[in-house]
């Protein structure tokens, strides 16, 4: 694992739990979607964790967005720094999250389920996505409003001419006139999110990223498999496109 050095510019807690650092350091190109390993020395060794990016390709700062987990080796000090605090930060970029990976479809769908929206604020912060799509969903499912990180920045995305996006929250914990109730996999299964969206899946049209906790990625699946829907790999298309790196432990 190769290390460069970096230094934190800015953070932002959103919630006692999520927190947004900004980061100073140089690192090799990258496509929205990829994730870096971050890294501090605990005890005499570097313990280092893979942590998505927030920032487009072009910005100058590079940004990730993440849970605290109490217990963890890593994220509570991670949480702990203050600007100008230092830190280890990988030097190449990794993961298969990419629109490069995803087959053709003019309907996109980018379903995350807490800090799994960070990879999809990288995409629509770059003017590329648009080679991929016509219509654009944005679905970001939460328990509390408080956690609805970058809303305000998601909803004030305007798409190019003869494009359409539309920023879908949810709450699972609390009920807001602003926002679905429940959780992504049921709303699909009645067809509410849908109706929010303003758009339907179809196997033809449809391709879908899914970013989050386990349990949403896996029951979203099955709720997609009634569409025709499958999981996307290079061995076998399909029409869902998953990173694997989620389940690993702080």
């Amino acid at each position: 694992m190769s290390w460069t050095e970096g230094t934190v510019v800015d953070r932002k807690a959103w919630t006692d739990r999520h927190i947004s650092l900004r980061i100073e350091a140089s690192i090799g190109r990258f496509q929205p979607g990829q994730f870096i390993r971050l890294g501090l020395e605990v005890d005499g060794e570097i313990v280092g964790r893979p942590y998505s990016l927030v920032n487009a390709p072009d910005d100058p700062l590079l940004e990730v967005y993440f849970d605290v987990v109490p217990t963890g080796p890593l994220s509570p000090r991670l949480a702990a720094l203050a600007r100008g605090d230092r830190l280890r930060v990988g030097t190449a970029a990794y993961g298969f999250l990419t629109l490069s990976e995803m087959p053709a479809g003019s309907e996109l769908w980018l379903i995350a389920s807490g800090t799994g929206v960070g990879p999809f604020v990288s995409m629509v912060s770059d003017g590329g996505l648009w080679r991929h799509c016509d219509q654009l969903r944005l679905v970001h499912g939460v328990r509390h409003a408080a956690e609805l990180a970058y809303a305000g920045r998601l909803q004030a995305l305007e798409p190019p001419a003869g494009k359409s996006f539309a920023y879908v929250p949810m709450l699972s914990r609390e009920s807001s006139d602003a926002a679905l109730s429940g959780r992504i996999p049921a709303a699909i299964d009645d067809g509410r999110l849908q109706l929010a969206a303003g758009l339907g899946f179809d196997q033809a049209r449809s391709r879908v990223m899914l970013c989050g906790n386990p349990g949403m990625v896996a029951d979203t699946m099955t709720a997609l498999a009634a569409f025709g829907l499958a999981r996307h790999r290079r061995r076998e298309p399909g029409q869902i496109l998953i990173e694997e790196y989620w389940s690993r432990p702080d």
